[in-house]
């Protein structure tokens, strides 16, 4: 055990709840923050389109301003009593989450039109606002509990450190094995701000205060009758959904699900997009017909998402002797089962919950037609259906002369330059796995690939087939498919394209720029700000701090990496995924844990030889994932689990260690190195899901993590002194 320091000015009161402090209030905030950052990203996701540039935006200004709450700290070591802000503080972070979620909820549809996207500048804007409150109290409690002991010694910072990641892991676990099962957000946010008040209550009480005791005791008090008198969660989804009839909302592991009733069309809507509405005839249609034409005697049919909207059932409309249906999400089956009991109700629909992907790969069947029915390449996640491994995986389970179908973004009678990149990347990787791709420029535009005979004869063979559709007849057909359309189309494949790939996901970024183009993108006035801030910060970072910048941006970046991997490699298992998110949360508290009890004796040098050693695993990451990727069975999907921990754990040997060589007092030396941690994550999480990922690769980015750490170990060097 440490020996308590001895000083004239040892604020007794705060020594005395020590253990109080540092053990369960400071791991509650890491518990606190793991569900605060899942709830309010699903709900800012939701609220702003879900993207990957609006992942960006709201991690990267989660870690800004904390780190900006981090660098506010410096004024902590001046408090009278830090233990009474703390409480404060901490009473404070358990209420706002929840006033945050409800307020947007509320007025996400008041500030912006009801049902229209909000653009770049006004997403940042409103994540910025809408997180300030609590990411400044976050990074500015965190100084704060380094100081409450007032004569800290130096690695009191990395014990606050370790404790504060501890939090985050008992989060992650609590979460996997209880609340991801049961609970929507607000009783997540409950569970957390529970934990915090009765912590805040305790610490109140142990140094004396009381009435601070008492008022946290109240709250919680109080937070209970709320919770007993009305349902936040039911209320704020009928304020957000003004003017419709709430039919079913709630919450799983894959998201939030809302389901609205307006004339009598059921309208599903998962996670802030709208899946399907059950009346979008020709939506339903398009998806069966321009596929099932082409081989209107098909007998066994995969459709990768969209059955329930009313697909599965049109596809009955053919002589199919079977069709597996594959859904990610289980409440969207619950729902449907229940609200819409037609849908697949056949024999002949074979139901499947799980991953697409992970499904085409596994799979010892053999299909005549693939539908995937999946939304835009929006996020990697989706980006994932548009790659040549999809094509090639989806290729191989086809038989001789099969066909796989998919769409691809909105077309009226103009096809747009982003469009058009779109259209051409897609194309072309299509195109260097099948002998035939045909485009046909529906409501989105329509993608026929295979290695037999396609058509552009939708009509005849329909009417040949005897099938009827309510609006994708002749008629339609020949207002759709015209000349002029038909060679917009053309141009668009007119110039080289790149290919998409699993692991360089272009798609996704010329997806990025289709969304961006809808809107008038300014470099406002809050954007140059942050910039111009980023840059002197930069600027006049010293070598400790630089190293621990680099490392939190290795940490953001290579964490990006890793859970693209696991999802390209064996699909979209959020259990897994959250477990990535976990384990990467426990290296951390392991490195901090260790380097801990190697302190005596280790400097600069060695500090700089953690930043190598950073980058060498950065380097050497690229022939893990491929090895991984050759591998089979269950070992593949432990060995990134395992890869994540041991990045962690040597981003988490650097922090205890900076403040050890940095050290000139806990509130100063506290929010510096807590500061260039969370602005270096905030790079790394921006920059590379939006713009490095899609443009560079992955393998690239690894590099370029790589040679970031090896600069910061050389000044470590060079001018550490």
């Amino acid at each position: 055990m440490v020996p308590e320091p001895k000083s004239p000015d040892v604020d007794r009161s705060a020594l005395s709840v020590r253990r109080l402090v540092f053990f369960p209030a400071v791991c509650c905030l890491g518990l606190s923050a793991f569900f605060t950052q899942l709830v309010l990203m699903r709900e800012l996701l939701s609220a702003f389109s879900g993207n990957e540039l609006v992942l960006g935006i709201v991690l990267g200004n989660w870690m800004l301003l904390t780190g900006i709450g981090a660098s506010l700290g410096r004024t902590a070591g001046r408090l009278r009593s830090p233990i009474i802000v703390f409480v404060a503080a901490e009473i404070l972070i358990a209420l706002l989450p929840i006033a945050d979620v409800f307020l947007l909820r509320w007025l996400r549809n008041v500030v912006f039109l009801r049902g229209a996207e909000v653009g770049v500048t006004e997403t940042v804007a409103s994540c910025f606002l809408l997180l300030a409150p609590y990411c400044l109290a976050t990074g500015y409690v965190l100084t704060v509990a380094c100081t409450a002991p007032r004569a800290s010694p130096a690695d009191w910072i990395g014990r606050v450190y370790s404790l504060d990641n501890l939090g985050n892991v008992l989060g992650g676990l609590a979460f996997l094995i209880v609340l991801a099962h049961c609970s929507n957000h607000f009783t997540m946010l409950y569970w957390a701000a529970g934990v915090n008040l009765v912590c805040a209550a305790l610490v109140a009480k142990a140094a004396g205060k009381p009435r601070l005791a008492a008022a946290a005791a109240l709250i919680l008090a109080a937070m209970a009758g709320l919770l007993a008198w009305g349902d936040l969660d039911d209320i704020s989804r009928r304020l957000e959904y003004a003017g419709q009839h709430v039919v079913f909302h709630g919450d799983s592991p894959y998201g939030s699900l809302v389901v609205t009733e307006s004339a009598g069309q059921l309208n599903f809507i998962h996670s802030g997009v709208p899946l399907f509405s059950t009346h979008n005839v020709a939506r339903i249609e398009e998806a069966v017909h321009y596929a099932m034409a082409q081989r209107p005697h098909a007998r066994r049919v995969l459709l990768i998402s969209g059955g329930i909207s009313g697909t599965a059932r049109e596809l009955l409309k053919y002589p199919v002797a079977a069709i597996d249906y594959v859904e990610l999400d289980p409440l969207v089956l619950e729902v449907a089962r229940r609200l819409l009991p037609e849908s697949l109700a056949d024999p002949r629909i074979h139901v499947v919950q799980g991953d697409g992907r992970q499904f085409v790969r596994q799979t010892a069947k053999r299909y005549d037609v693939v539908i995937a029915d999946v939304p835009d390449p929006g996020t990697s996640q989706l980006n994932r259906f548009y790659t040549r491994e999809f094509f090639a995986e989806v290729r191989r389970i086809l038989t001789p002369g099969g066909v796989l179908s998919l769409s691809l973004g909105t077309y009226e009678n103009y096809l747009g330059k982003e469009l058009g990149r779109m259209i051409g990347v897609a194309y072309e990787t299509l195109r260097i796995m099948y002998a035939n791709v045909l485009m046909l420029p529906g409501s989105r535009v329509f993608f026929l690939a295979s290695d037999g005979p396609l058509t552009a004869d939708v009509a005849p063979r329909m009417e040949a087939a005897g099938v009827q559709a309510r609006l994708v007849n002749r008629d339609y057909l020949k207002g759709m498919l015209t000349a002029d359309r038909m060679a917009d189309l053309r141009r668009a494949i007119s110039s080289v394209a790149p290919v998409n790939e699993d692991f360089s996901p272009i798609l996704y970024y010329c997806h990025l720029r289709y969304w961006m183009s809808q809107f008038e993108v300014r470099f406002g006035l809050l954007e140059g700000l942050l910039a111009a801030l980023l840059v002197i910060y930069l600027v006049r970072l010293r070598p400790v701090p630089l190293v621990v910048f680099c490392g939190g941006f290795a940490a953001s970046a290579l964490e990006v990496v890793l859970l693209l991997a696991f999802q390209v490699l064996f699909g979209s298992l959020y259990y897994q995924v959250g477990l990535i998110v976990t384990m990467f949360m426990l290296g951390l508290v392991i490195g901090a844990t260790l380097i801990g009890r190697w302190l005596v004796g280790w400097g600069r040098p060695h500090l700089a030889a953690l930043a190598i050693a950073i980058a060498v695993f950065a380097a050497l990451l690229p022939l893990a994932l491929l090895a991984v990727g050759r591998s089979a069975g269950p070992a593949g999907t432990v060995a990134i689990p395992l890869l994540t921990l041991a990045l962690a754990v040597l981003v988490g040997m650097e922090f205890p260690l900076a403040a050890k060589v940095d050290f000139q007092n806990p509130a100063a030396t506290s929010a510096r190195l807590y500061t260039a941690d969370y602005v270096g994550g905030a790079l790394g999480a921006l920059l590379v899901s939006t713009l490095l990922i899609p443009m560079l690769g992955v393998f690239a980015v690894c590099f370029l993590t790589a040679g970031l750490n090896v600069v910061a170990a050389g000044i470590m060097l060079v001018r550490g002194r």
